[in-house]
């Protein structure tokens, strides 16, 4: 493997575009205020496909393991070696696909040169918390997102800002600014009594960019 530094100036241009607020999640990587989504990696045919052979290559290698056991120790054979060098490639391929998907995501995004991008400080630590999420927060990458996001916005001026963790984005009504506390996690529509129906992770992107807008 070969690897060259470059040394390159710093990029003066101010983007004169609308700002963007985005909300990530979990069924969708990331909804944008201006009614872009980008879809979630780990729903693809060939992520899934390649989750699928993770799993049987992880209880191929459990088995081997118990079959080989010798009393309180496990014996590690040639063809469990080999089974785990085949995993450990189907790990790397899975990180390179996500993280590969994240870059895109983001420099799509950047290359619309918005004059200031929002998200949410999400408390990534206390969602893992919950078993039932846990492991598609983890696929998902949240922090990673988030920190690609953040560093790019740097690179090309653009104002990033970082809405309050306890922001109410999701529940708080667009239009007439009214809390829907009772808003649950599967309640994916919000309706509320002034009659705006609309797309819960959508709302929270706009409700960001409204933010955003009061902070600029």
């Amino acid at each position: 493997m070969i690897s060259a530094a470059i040394e390159i100036s710093d990029s003066t241009a101010l983007p004169a575009n609308d700002g963007i607020g985005i909300d990530i999640g979990l069924k969708d990587t990331a909804v944008c205020s201006d009614k872009i989504i980008y879809k979630n990696i780990n729903k693809t045919v060939n992520v899934k496909k390649l989750k699928k052979k993770q799993r049987r290559l992880q209880r191929k290698i459990s088995k081997k393991y118990l079959k080989n056991k010798k009393g309180e120790s496990y014996c590690k054979t040639s063809n469990i070696i080999k089974s785990e060098k085949q995993l450990i490639k189907v790990n790397h391929r899975l990180t390179d696909i996500r993280h590969n998907y994240q870059h895109q995501v983001t420099t799509e995004i950047l290359k619309r040169k918005p004059n200031f991008i929002v998200l949410e400080n999400l408390n990534v630590a206390g969602m893992m918390k919950n078993k039932h999420l846990a492991k598609a927060i983890q696929e998902q990458g949240f922090y990673e997102f988030y920190r690609q996001i953040k560093y790019k916005a740097i690179w090309n001026n653009i104002k990033f800002i970082e809405a309050p963790r306890f922001y109410p984005s999701s529940k708080l009504c667009c239009i007439c600014k009214n809390i829907k506390s009772d808003l649950k996690l599967s309640d994916r529509v919000c309706r509320c009594s002034c009659g705006n129906v609309i797309d819960r992770d959508y709302q929270a992107s706009v409700n960001l960019y409204d933010y955003g807008k009061l902070i600029v």
